[in-house]
């Protein structure tokens, strides 16, 4: 739905799609508008890390947080930034350095890397995620250093090539439900030698809802 800050005030149920700023955590924009509504029963359909940015689905009020289930398990788009030459342990931009490589890819190695992130493939959920295995979440985990095994999960998805200018990959990515981003970034890197990690993340779509028809996330901050 399109609003302005008027209308923010006067929200007190429904779907309200929120096109995040980078450097914002999910929550401090459900804080944002639980402070600008007054309502306080208000959920979300999928978080964004705090370098990501684009669509979010906020759910405000009893009747739609109830419907916050539904909306995850829905296919995603993404626009994705990798950086070549350096993996990092979260696998991506605010992680820790964690290997390097001088090696430069060249497009048909790019190319070839991408054939085999297509369609339904496996992926190993990263240690720096929600994902709890035995009841024990797995980000909390690794900031403490420990490292658990993880099962692979089938996943679809369709990468395309955007741009690629040395040591930035630029991709166009749909996929499924529990797909990780961050892990293409890491196994691409992997695949060609030159180690990769994400740099940049905007979520373009969750479903049948766009970025496009989202209000930008900045006016839940302002006039609180």
């Amino acid at each position: 739905m399109k609003s302005n800050l008027k209308d923010l005030h006067s929200f007190k149920e429904g779907i309200l799609l929120i096109d995040k700023p980078r450097g914002k955590t999910s929550f401090s924009l459900v804080s944002a508008l639980r402070k600008k509504t007054g309502v306080q029963k208000i959920g979300h359909a999928g978080t964004l890390d705090p370098f990501a940015t684009g669509l979010m689905i906020l759910l405000v009020g009893k009747k739609f947080t109830r419907l916050s289930d539904s909306y995850l398990g829905v296919d995603k788009e993404y626009e994705a930034t990798l950086k070549l030459g350096t993996s990092t342990n979260s696998y991506d931009c605010d992680g820790e350095a964690t290997a390097t490589s001088s090696l430069i890819p060249t497009l048909d190695n790019i190319q070839t890397a991408l054939s085999k992130f297509q369609g339904t493939i496996e992926q190993i959920p990263p240690m720096f995620s929600a994902k709890k295995i035995k009841g024990q979440t797995l980000y909390k985990l690794a900031r403490k250093g420990i490292e658990v095994e993880r099962k692979p999960v089938s996943i679809s998805l369709q990468t395309t090539l955007i741009d690629y200018n040395y040591p930035f990959l630029s991709l166009h990515i749909s996929c499924s439900k529990g797909t990780y981003i961050r892990s293409i970034a890491h196994d691409l890197g992997t695949f060609l030698g030159s180690f990769a990690h994400l740099s940049e993340l905007r979520r373009l779509r969750c479903g049948t809802f766009h970025v496009s028809q989202s209000i930008p996330g900045d006016l839940l901050y302002a006039d609180i």
